[in-house]
């Protein structure tokens, strides 16, 4: 297995990075340095100013999904 996408984030980043995981989103999110902070880490893209994730991003976030259950803990 590969340590590719194994991404220290903090659970304010999970949370925006699971807000943009659906192509029917708005794109707006509250704290522009979070958007910023995961494009810089590849797992976000801006589309004409609009945060679109990428297919890392994708990954990380499958790949993340079971840490998520232990924040929800």
């Amino acid at each position: 297995m590969s340590n590719d996408f194994d991404f220290d984030l903090s659970t304010d980043q999970w949370e925006a990075l699971k807000a943009l995981r659906n192509s029917v989103s708005n794109g707006r999110l509250a704290k522009a340095y979070l958007v910023e902070s995961l494009a810089k880490l590849g797992l976000v893209v801006m589309n004409d100013g609009v945060p679109a994730i990428t297919s890392a991003g994708r990954k990380v976030l499958v790949r993340g999904s079971c840490r998520l259950l232990d924040l929800v803990a």
